[in-house]
């Protein structure tokens, strides 16, 4: 990576490093709200609902293509780690010295990747059960509320490890996925 002066992301003197640009930033905070907009009209407010679930479908559709031909950071294969990796990781988390990464760690990555196919198979539930087809069979609704379910406690397990991790790293990554800019180095005290 060049090092340019005159931006405070890119600065090897300032010691921050861009990790997440603005198209991972847009999707997750996008995301964040349609989800919330989905659930909290689901039952109430049907065309709000339906909507929000296209949208969302969108934006997983755009977050597959950006996941191979986007950025560094925001590419899958920068963050798809073997399941020993990722238990390794969670064992050495638990211990206090899990190594820090500047992306996902192994943990967070496969937490993308598990919402990403859960949410994706909610918004292809949605789609059924409005579709002639499927229309009033009763596992879709069912499978749909259970995924509904599932990626709130999946949301629950994501925020969980970010304050976690956040702790653990001596950062702050939730400002980091809105400014896009994590330090390069964290001192740990």
């Amino acid at each position: 990576m060049s090092v340019s002066k005159g931006k405070a992301e890119d600065n090897n003197l300032s010691g921050h490093i861009k990790v997440w640009d603005i198209a991972v930033r847009f999707f997750h905070w996008s995301l964040v709200l349609l989800f919330a907009i989905a659930w909290l009209s689901a039952e109430e407010w049907d065309r709000l609902h339906e909507i929000s679930g296209y949208m969302v479908g969108g934006l997983i559709a755009f977050r597959l293509i950006w996941g191979l031909v986007g950025t560094k950071y925001a590419r899958f294969s920068s963050f798809i780690y073997r399941p020993s990796v990722i238990i390794d990781y969670l064992r050495n988390s638990l211990l206090g010295r899990a190594k820090r990464y500047i992306g996902h760690n192994p943990a967070g990555g496969s937490m993308v990747i598990v919402l990403l196919v859960s949410i994706s198979l909610l918004t292809v539930s949605g789609i059924m059960m409005v579709s002639a087809p499927f229309m009033g069979m009763k596992w879709i609704g069912e499978l749909h509320e259970f995924l509904s379910s599932l990626i709130l406690f999946l949301i629950f397990l994501h925020v969980a490890g970010v304050l976690f991790a956040s702790r653990e790293n001596h950062e702050n990554l939730i400002r980091s996925m809105m400014t896009g800019v994590k330090a390069r180095y964290t001192e740990h005290k």
